[in-house]
């Protein structure tokens, strides 16, 4: 193995990733129709997106003549129709989760904006996607497809309106201000609904024809809220409101626009049923709403991810001339590197890529993943519903399903030889077992996904800013990567910001069938480590124990006060710790991402002769990710663990106060100060000798030592980890660029 290694880290990396590389790694290598998408959305990317943002169509809030030109460049590439199933005009089959995130990828690699353009007109199309009847979706999904040649009707463009004016829905989704009554109710005829509703950062409403709406019940006679669906054209006032002063996204339109319209009840998504004189919808806002966002949002959280991979090349590029001109002529190292010349340029860059490829990697597993939920989701709401089960019988049922998945999770990590394969069996043949199993993940991933990406993808684009200099800040920068910093700003806002996502994951990463898959991936980690050291599994692995015992520790603690640590409301506790997890997930799947590139690539021909610099370079990555996470996790279990106990009062000759007598006698000779007479003041501080005095936490006393060793463990476990470092930082010396960035073109 030692061989192996040192043979891996010898190749080098010639030249940036390109689609062979992304396939493997994104595991969509046999599907020929993403393959083609790409190139297409990537020709209008670089194309008329680029060329908008190089003339100044960003220098305006107003929805022009110029940036409508958009919408036809995403109709004829197949933007526009992705979106669609293909009985609505669409041409990909099955779940497209994966096909609109690398839309959106392709897209925010040049602009966030044209990329939000795209994604909120999907949005507003999503709850009818995923909660409309079957007439309302076969209505507006076939409107909302290009027109072929011959055919005279008006595209639908539609826009999701949930936001309104403060004191209503923003962060809170469940304060509405918007209004739905009756309006009329002949006898013998469907209701006319009388919708008022002023909305807030709704984007799209420059040319939007068709809204989704979220309304609450201003009624006796109707029941809760719903989501309904407003056409232009309907009686009443659709005023597309005044353009919103954003400084980000500008490719896309934003306004505050204010309906009040009759529309008929059939409009609600969902369909209604009427019950002793009421309407009853059947979905609620926020039954609809949690359908789209826990999608939708992680095709935001990759539009970050975009734009760090973006930033690479022109960074590069930016240090290796850096003096060119001056003195130094071709051939001297002032010449050719430039400001690579000097370390902390390249170490912060490795910084750079790393993250992007980590929050990509987790990026497009969730979205692989909701690709494979989706079908089961509908199956499990077909099942119950055979079984009319419903309310609390429906939660019952997927209780057990959820105990059953635990059950599952474990006979598969069992070896085969000792697993009970009739019970695996009969586990895995149940449909609403393995939806409990997958439906876990996809609640962590969703928000995981959203909250990293976006938010520590928004500090390292400051990062990718500032490694260009002065010119980082102009709007001729290559790679317009101030406009990206800026623009990563709103993704961490946009669909819910991350106080949001830090409250589900919150909930969700303390679930029990979620934490039975944590538990076998930290197994799954330790065995990557004795096959590929070189990745950093071992420090994750060690990371992730680290944290499941840390989250098991303040389950069952309470702070000096006595109050219970972990708990919904106790935030300070439950949201470092849901964003330390983050770390861990991204990280890992980077992990599972190279793994996949180095097991499949060598079958593709075009790849045989630079694998093993691509796979050495990525596993260095790797290694310094998984030593950054270690370091955030460590630093974030600690405070947790210690930090809710008081600390004795300052002794100026040590800190000895801290620790019990028996920790003293430990450490004596260990730490300067520590010494008889040190043991004997913590053992009559009280008058206790049985249990001597302590103002602190004790290792022993407190049951911390399982935490103390784990600490111990994990900075050793970081063996290596600069080295990697110092070997990809080298990399980017060699690494081949273009002469010009292939955009705008």
């Amino acid at each position: 193995m030692e061989s192996t290694v040192q043979s891996k880290s010898a190749a080098s990396i010639q030249t940036l990733p390109g689609d062979d590389i992304r396939q493997i790694m994104w595991r969509f290598a046999d599907r020929y129709d993403l393959a083609m998408l790409i190139q297409s959305s990537r020709t209008v990317a670089r194309g008329p997106v680029a060329r908008l943002v190089a003339q100044g169509a960003r220098n305006t809030h107003e929805w022009t003549a110029e940036k409508a030109s958009l919408l036809p460049a995403f109709d004829e590439s197949g933007i526009t129709a992705a979106f669609l199933d293909p009985e609505h005009g669409g041409f990909v089959q099955g779940p497209k989760n994966l096909a609109l995130a690398l839309i959106a990828f392709e897209l925010a690699w040049v602009d966030a904006g044209a990329a939000t353009c795209s994604l909120a007109g999907n949005l507003g199309l999503a709850p009818i996607h995923e909660r409309g009847t079957p007439e309302q979706r076969a209505k507006y999904m076939n409107a909302a497809a290009p027109p072929q040649p011959g055919e005279n009707r008006q595209q639908v463009r539609a826009a999701f309106a949930l936001t309104e004016p403060i004191p209503f829905v923003g962060v809170e989704t469940g304060l509405l201000g918007g209004k739905v009554r009756i309006a009329e109710w002949q006898e013998g005829k469907e209701p006319v609904l009388q919708v008022d509703k002023r909305g807030r950062f709704i984007t799209n409403m420059g040319f939007a024809n068709v809204v989704t709406a979220a309304v609450d019940t201003d009624d006796p006679r109707i029941k809760g809220s719903c989501m309904i669906i407003l056409e232009e054209g309907d009686h009443g006032l659709w005023d597309k409101g005044v353009p919103t002063k954003k400084l980000v996204h500008q490719l896309s339109s934003t306004r505050d626009p204010v309906f009040s319209l009759k529309v008929p009840a059939s409009r609600i998504i969902g369909d209604y049923a009427i019950k002793d004189g009421v309407i009853v919808p059947r979905y609620s806002h926020s039954d609809i709403i949690e359908a789209v966002f826990r999608r939708t949002r992680v095709t935001v959280g990759l539009m970050t991810s975009a734009k760090l991979l973006s930033a690479v090349e022109p960074v590069i590029m930016y240090h290796r001339r850096r003096f060119r001109g001056g003195q130094g002529s071709p051939g001297t190292p002032r010449y050719e590197l430039g400001l690579q010349q000097k370390e902390d340029a390249n170490h912060r860059l490795v910084d750079i890529w790393a993250t992007g490829e980590a929050s990509a990697s987790l990026g497009f597993a969730a979205a692989r993943l909701f690709d494979d939920l989706d079908p089961l989701e509908k199956e499990q709401e077909k099942a119950l519903a055979e079984r009319n089960l419903t309310g609390r019988a429906a939660i019952k049922a997927l209780a057990k399903a959820q105990q059953d998945g635990i059950e599952l999770v474990k006979l598969r990590a069992q070896p085969v030889n000792r697993r009970d394969e009739t019970r695996l069996n009969t586990l895995e043949s149940d449909m609403l077992v393995r939806f409990a199993v997958m439906d876990s993940l996809a609640n962590v991933l969703c928000p995981a996904c959203k909250l990293w990406n976006t938010g520590y993808g928004a500090t390292m684009m400051r990062e990718a800013v500032s490694l260009m200099g002065g010119y980082g800040v102009t709007e001729d920068c290559p790679g317009f990567l101030a406009h990206k910093w800026m623009d990563a700003q709103l993704e961490a806002t946009y669909e819910g910001p991350e106080a949001v996502q830090r409250l589900q994951l919150s909930i969700t990463m303390a679930k029990e069938l979620f934490l039975a898959q944590f538990e076998q991936w930290i197994e799954e980690m330790r065995r990557i480590a004795s096959e590929r050291p070189g990745t950093g599994a071992c420090t994750l692995a060690t990371a992730m124990r680290l944290w499941l015992w840390t989250l098991q520790h303040l389950q069952e603690s309470v702070d000096a006060e006595g109050s219970k640590l972990f708990h919904k409301s106790r935030q300070s506790v439950t949201f470092p710790l849901a964003d330390a997890l983050c770390w861990l997930l991204a990280a890992r799947q980077f992990i599972l991402d190279t793994i996949e590139l180095e097991t499949k690539g060598p079958a593709n021909p075009a790849l045989v002769e630079g694998l093993a610099g691509y796979v050495a370079f990525f596993s260095d990555l790797c290694h310094v990710q998984s030593t950054r996470a270690a370091g955030e996790v460590g630093r974030v279990c600690a405070e947790l663990v210690y930090g809710y106990n008081r600390h004795p009062a300052w002794d100026e000759s040590s800190c000895q106060s801290c620790y019990c007598a028996d920790e003293l006698q430990s450490l004596e000779g260990i730490i300067p100060g520590i010494d008889g007479s040190a043991r004997a003041y913590a053992d009559v501080a009280e008058g206790n000798e049985s249990h001597p005095a302590k103002a602190g936490p004790c290792v022993k006393c407190d049951g911390l030592e399982p935490f103390v060793r784990l600490r111990t463990r994990l900075d050793s476990c970081l063996t290596g980890a600069r080295l990697a470092k110092d070997r990809a930082a080298d990399a980017l010396t060699k690494i081949m660029t273009r002469e010009a960035l292939d955009y705008p073109v």
